[in-house]
């Protein structure tokens, strides 16, 4: 696979005289040139005034109500009751897979978030911090089994499976337990593959999985360490990235970097490419 591809374009101005019989061209300058003027912007110093942010106020979906779905589609409710879904992992035998996980905020930074609004827009206590698993048995669009298939994890985003292991990103590490495909909870223990950094500054807890078409690599989304790296370059080792390594954790490389919080990955099935979407700086 290749590393992101840069093109210089660089573009000049070609004049051509016309031949033949030599007649004189008729137009003059004025008809092909523009008169190019620069105008002084005046533009507001950085921060001069301040970032607006407004949170919203979680209520729910009313009885009977879903989102409204474009013509020929319709939206009914699989599952409820969750605590903080946030990422979702279809297995190739129908199962789905859901971690709970979210930002847990402590002392000063859990205070602020009630004064500010912040905590009224998402759950901001001790995360769930698990994996359930959903599994329809006879196809009718309603779950039949619902299991915790992991707990006791440290707040879990990103699920994956290839062949007969399960991998599970840690908002600190990469973990791989053995699976066998159908089985409703995990019962063996398994091992951290990858450690990766995590806490201070870290709204950008987040780590998701991605596997290679052909299973060989796995990509791991890793968000900075900060907004704009206010903190110096030594707080984004190995962080605003996508790191790539083998099924074992072995074989680490940055596959893309400059990312200051890549979340969502997947292949682009026209073109095979990996894609990424960004969360991008504060306070612009």
């Amino acid at each position: 696979m290749k590393n992101l591809l840069i093109i210089t374009m660089l573009a000049g101005a070609v004049s051509a005289a016309g031949c033949g019989d030599k007649k004189k061209a008729n137009h003059n300058d004025a008809d092909t040139t523009a008169t190019k003027t620069n105008q002084q912007v005046d533009l507001p110093a950085p921060y001069e005034t301040e970032s607006t942010t407004k949170y919203s106020k979680v209520i729910g979906w009313p009885e009977g109500k879903t989102p409204v779905a474009p013509e020929g589609f319709t939206v009914t409710l699989f599952a409820d009751s969750l605590r903080n879904p946030r990422n979702i992992y279809v297995a190739a035998n129908g199962d789905i897979f859901i971690s709970e996980a979210n930002t847990e905020a402590k002392g000063v930074k859990k205070v602020g978030a009630k004064i500010n609004g912040a905590a009224q827009s998402q759950n901001m206590d001790k995360s769930a911090n698990d994996i359930l698993l959903f599994r329809d048995t006879n196809g009718d669009g309603k779950y039949d089994v619902k299991t915790v298939f992991l707990s006791g994890l440290n707040q879990p985003y990103g699920i994956e499976i290839i062949g007969n292991w399960f991998y599970v990103a840690n908002t600190d590490g990469v973990w791989r337990f053995p699976y066998k495909a159908g089985q409703t909870k995990m019962e063996v223990a398994g091992k951290m593959i990858l450690d990766l950094p995590a806490g201070g500054y870290n709204n950008h807890w987040t780590r998701n999985l991605l596997a290679s078409k052909d299973g060989k690599k796995l990509f791991i989304s890793v968000g900075s360490g900060s907004n704009v790296a206010e903190h110096g370059m030594s707080n984004e080792i190995r962080r605003a990235n996508i790191l790539e390594i083998n099924p074992d954790g072995s074989g680490e490389r940055i596959y893309a970097a400059g990312l200051r919080n890549p979340v969502g990955m997947d292949w682009n099935p026209a073109d095979g490419k990996l894609y990424t979407a960004v969360n991008e700086r504060d306070k612009l």
